[in-house]
């Protein structure tokens, strides 16, 4: 047997799996330039580019945006984006600014580490309202600001009193939450990223699971179409719409790491999608123009 043949083989070999390496990198950068796709009766269509890692949106009365830029080790910041398209960071230095709310007049932030505060920036004015540990989701119901801690096994629900300034822990002992909101019907919701889940928070502390076999469900909001769900995976997530009875809805597929979903005011959202580093604008069809 002569050397060629004896390397035959391994030569064979070493070129099926150069394929298949090569099949798997084209198949992911696929998905990554693969367009977002708008279920029957929506559209979709980018707002805003070249916003790094769009976490949390906030519309202004003026027609404008404010964006949180989700870079860590002090690169975060929000972003406050003109009605005819002019930028400037409004607060800088962040480390993962993700939660992001308007409350009282102001807006409310949080950032998604360690021993950082949950800020409010009111009138030009900067104050620390409590102290968290990777605060990611907020929301306000006029009387209370809720807060949730995006930890492995560690996360806390925290609720502070606008009146009096009084912080209390809700829930503890929560494994990679990362949304709260407050439905219409009055009901707290929240979500659980690694473990697929939607719980709604009850008066007995057992917090039931109202939907599962979620893909890494991270923002939730509620209006009166349902319960929208953001699915924060880099690959073919999500955007879903839930009744609350049959099977939740693809409003949005083909996403990369979506984040929050605001209302426009409009009658359509705003959905940061985190993965392309750009907001997109979703709308049901007629009101195309």
């Amino acid at each position: 047997m002569t050397d060629s043949s004896r390397r035959s083989p391994l030569r064979i070999a070493l070129s099926i799996v150069a394929l298949t390496l090569a099949a798997a990198a084209g198949f992911f950068i696929w998905q990554g330039f693969y367009p977002v796709r708008a279920a029957a009766g929506w559209n979709v269509q980018v707002l805003e580019s070249g916003v790094k890692k769009a976490a949390s949106i906030v519309p202004l009365p003026d027609g404008g945006l404010l964006v949180s830029q989700e870079l860590k080790d002090g690169q975060g910041n929000i972003l406050r984006i003109t009605p005819s398209g002019e930028r400037k960071v409004v607060i800088d230095g962040l480390s993962k600014p993700d939660g992001l709310i308007a409350a009282r007049g102001g807006w409310v932030f949080s950032q998604e580490a360690d021993d950082k505060p949950v800020q409010m920036l009111q009138d030009g004015q900067l104050s620390t309202l409590f102290q968290g540990n990777s605060v990611q989701g907020l929301w306000d119901d006029g009387d209370a600001l809720y807060a949730i801690e995006d930890r492995h096994d560690s996360g806390r629900l925290l609720r502070y009193r606008w009146s009096d300034g009084e912080l209390s822990v809700v829930r503890d002992r929560l494994d990679e939450a990362e949304s709260v909101t407050r439905c219409t019907d009055g009901r707290l919701l929240y979500t659980q990223k690694n473990l697929g889940k939607l719980r709604q928070l009850s008066d007995d502390g057992n917090d039931p699971e109202i939907l599962g076999g979620l893909n890494k469900p991270t923002f939730v909001m509620c209006d009166a179409r349902g319960i929208w769900i953001s699915e924060d995976s880099t690959h073919r997530a999500r955007l879903l719409l839930w009744n609350g009875k049959d099977e939740p809805q693809t409003v949005l597929s083909f996403l990369k790491a979506p984040q929050a979903i605001v209302a426009d005011g409009k009658g359509g959202y705003l959905l940061a999608e985190g993965g392309r580093n750009r907001v997109l604008h979703l709308s049901p069809a007629q009101q195309q123009e």
